[in-house]
Formats: C-alpha cells, structure tokens, sequence
C-alpha cells in the first residue's frame, strides 16, 4: 500500500511514537499530514517542528480513538498494571 495515496495534506493523524532518550517509553501523538519539502510528489508527517517521511514504518491512524486502542494492545494499559518495556 502507498501511504501517500491513503492521506490527504491537511489531514490531522495520529502516531505511536517512542521516545527517543527512553526506548521504553511511547505514547500517542497527534501529527500533520504535509506537502514533503524535498519533493513535489511526497508526503511528509510534521510534528514537533520537524518532518517526517510518510512511509510503513510509522504507524498512522486517522483517530485518537484507533491509536489508542492500538497502543492499548501493543502495550497494554498501565491502569490495569501490564507494562511492557521494550
């Protein structure tokens, strides 16, 4: 699947993303769906003031909702006291 034929620039998705001074730390973020800077035809995902490529390996959902339940399943849910660390 392209991932630039499935989103729109404008478009407003969520990502899993880790930290990355803590691997073992993730949580949900919201991104934009933009125009790639370096080139005409791209997509790029931007968030925190800097882009990032559109491709397979991120994780994007067009819902809080979704990414959550995603995170929930990768992850689990610290209220129910699973934890995963890796």
């Amino acid at each position: 699947m392209d991932m630039n034929q499935s989103f729109q620039p404008g478009e407003v998705v969520y990502i899993i993303i880790r930290n990355p001074h803590a691997q073992g730390v993730a949580h949900v973020q919201q991104a934009a769906v933009v125009q790639d800077p370096e080139s005409q035809t791209g997509l790029s995902l931007f968030m925190h003031e800097t882009y990032f490529p559109l491709t397979e390996d991120y994780a994007v959902y067009q819902t809080e909702e979704e990414a959550e339940q995603a995170y929930q399943a990768a992850f689990g849910s610290p209220d129910a006291g699973e934890t995963y660390y890796g």
